[in-house]
This record gives C-alpha cells, structure tokens and sequence, in this order.
C-alpha cells in the first residue's frame, strides 16, 4: 500500500490549520492607540478612559527628561507595571529619549537595553515594538532594531507631512516598512474633534491608522499636549462609530513583521509628492 499521498493529505490538512502570520486581512476601521514618553496622566487619566471603553494600547517607555525626578508629571515603572498587568503593551522609546540618526545609531543598543532590563525587572515582557524618539528617523538603525527582537516600529506624520501640524498617513502593509509606520496623526493642543476624525478615517481599504499622543495633559511638553476632556471625546468617538482600537503588537495578525519591501523611502516620496499637488 502506498501510504505517500496520504502523508501528503494529512499534511496539506495540518497546515491549512495553522494559522499563518499576517493572514488575516486588515479591516476597514481598524486604529492603533500608542502612547510616548511615560507621562504620568497617561496612567491616571488615559488607562480609566481606555479600560472603560475596553480600549488597547501601546505605552511607548522613555527615561528621558525628568523622568527620573520629576513623579507629578511621570509615571513610576510600578505603574508601567500595572499597565503591562491590565494588558497593555510596553514598548521601548529609548532610555533617553535619544534621537535615532546615523550619529547616534552607535548608541542605539545601550538605548534599548536600559529600557528592556527595566521591563525585565518589574515583570514586563523585553518590548518587541518600538517608537522613534522626536520621529526622527534613519534605515541605519533598522539592523539594530531587529537584532533587539524589535518588529514593529513607529515614526511621525513626517517627512510627508511637517512635523508641527501632526497630520499623516495611514500604514499600509504593502507599501509601509515594518520598522518605519507612520502615525496617521500626531495630536496637538489646538486639534479639534474634526482633526481626530481626519486621521481615524484613514483606517480603511486595507490601511491601519497608527495614532499617536503624548500627555492627556502633557505639562512639560505644552506643544504636544491633549486636553484630557478632549482626548475623552475622541475615544467616544472612536467607540460609538466602532472602531477596534488595538495595541500596535495587535497588527501582527494582519501584517506579516518579517516581510520587507525593497525601498523602504518609495511610499514615502510617492506621498511626499502628492501631497505637494495644489489642490
């Protein structure tokens, strides 16, 4: 008896079973909260909103600034910790809040570690997302990155957009490098209800709106500030159209972390382009 095809049956069976990374396709209306710089209203004011509205997120974690010193405007790493235990994901944003360009991707991996050990002592899983300090960005620190456990990495609405008027695009797997998603807004203290939406629609036709916030308030840093009554708004926004609101490690179902794209800048000075167009 010639027990091959069968073989082969039981083994197209089994991996039709397993499921593949970045299978599933990306719905319409799907939007990533992250959250920079450890700001302590994001535990006091933004992890009530989002647990109320059953709302993930992810918590992008810096030493910088003060954060050493200064408890009334940033988070304790107990409080990090609870973050992890209420089930939001920790990233790493450096220890230093250090921008990431080609002078300082030398330093990069002591920039990571600090951080990932922290994780590590107060009961967090080492970070596999990360974010880019100031959104400044660089393709040099790409093989840094991976060496780290690094998957996903999110940038700014820049160099698409300007920096100051936090507008930007929606992620697209396809086309976005894994390791540069851009924020498809980057909330400001004069955004209105109107500039929310703008980037929450984005979320469609297989695009991800990855968005970022800082403080909810942010009292050391007033140019990136959100309003708390204004940020709970936005959330019941998001929560009234129907929006899944996920943590950025969440994608991973939809976008397959280990593919990448021959030219990592081709969306971006396509977008550069066409955002240049009068209308």
């Amino acid at each position: 008896m010639n027990i091959r095809p069968k073989l082969f049956l039981w083994y197209v069976a089994f991996m039709i079973l397993i499921p593949v990374r970045g299978a599933d396709p990306v719905p319409d209306k799907l939007v990533v909260l992250t959250f920079d710089d450890s700001v302590a209203s994001q535990f006091h004011v933004v992890r009530p909103i989002l647990r109320e509205y059953g709302f993930s997120a992810t918590f992008f974690i810096s030493e910088g600034f003060s954060f050493k010193t200064n408890k009334t405007d940033y988070m304790t790493w107990e409080q990090i910790a609870q973050l992890h235990r209420d089930g939001f994901e920790i990233g790493n944003h450096t220890r230093d809040h250090m921008g990431v360009n080609p002078d300082s991707v030398p330093r990069l991996p002591e920039q990571l570690e600090a951080i990932a050990n922290q994780c590590v002592a107060h009961g967090i899983p080492t970070p596999t997302s990360f974010a880019y300090p100031g959104n400044v960005i660089t393709p040099e620190a790409f093989p840094v990155l991976e060496e780290h456990g690094i998957r996903l990495a999110r940038r700014g609405g820049a160099p698409e957009h300007p920096y100051e008027e936090g507008r930007g695009f929606a992620y697209e797997p396809a086309k976005d490098h894994p390791l540069l998603i851009p924020s498809a807004g980057d909330a400001r203290p004069s955004w209105t209800l109107e500039n929310f939406k703008r980037a929450a629609r984005q979320a469609r036709d297989g695009r991800i709106a990855v968005l970022q916030f800082h403080g909810a308030p942010d009292n050391e840093h007033p140019w990136v500030n959100t309003p708390s009554e204004r940020f709970r708004d936005y959330m019941q926004y998001l929560h009234q159209e129907g929006y899944r609101v996920v943590a950025l490690r969440d994608i991973a179902r939809h976008v397959d972390p280990a593919a990448r794209n021959q030219d990592p800048w081709e969306i971006i000075h396509e977008r550069k382009a066409a955002a240049a167009q009068p209308k």
